[in-house]
């Protein structure tokens, strides 16, 4: 699926468990449609012993759903979209119906 989402982007949840949490995107998974935010839906994992580590229980970010998050612009959830100037295609934020260049 594409998206309108990059790697780094600062994003707000709105949806779920973790509702109204802020972080930045690490990984996007375009198949699934999926996310993993910065210390978002933490779960805890099993990890079984090898040479390089001791094993044992850790913490790390879980997958969400693109459609439960949305970008940050300010520090207030906005939508996002396209605008092509002088050729050019560049992403926006539409802020109150006004399209912002970020």
């Amino acid at each position: 699926m594409k998206t309108k989402f990059k790697k780094g982007d600062k994003v707000i949840v709105i949806a779920g468990n973790n509702k109204n949490e802020k972080g930045k995107i690490m990984f996007i998974d375009h198949k699934k449609s999926r996310v993993i935010v910065e210390g978002v839906n933490m779960i805890k994992k099993h990890q079984k012993p090898n040479s390089t580590n001791q094993g044992g229980i850790i913490e790390k970010e879980g997958p969400i759903h693109i459609s439960n998050i949305m970008y940050l612009y300010d520090e207030k959830p906005v939508r996002l979209g396209t605008q092509i100037t002088n050729g050019k295609k560049s992403r926006v934020a539409i802020v109150k119906g006004e399209r912002k260049l970020i």
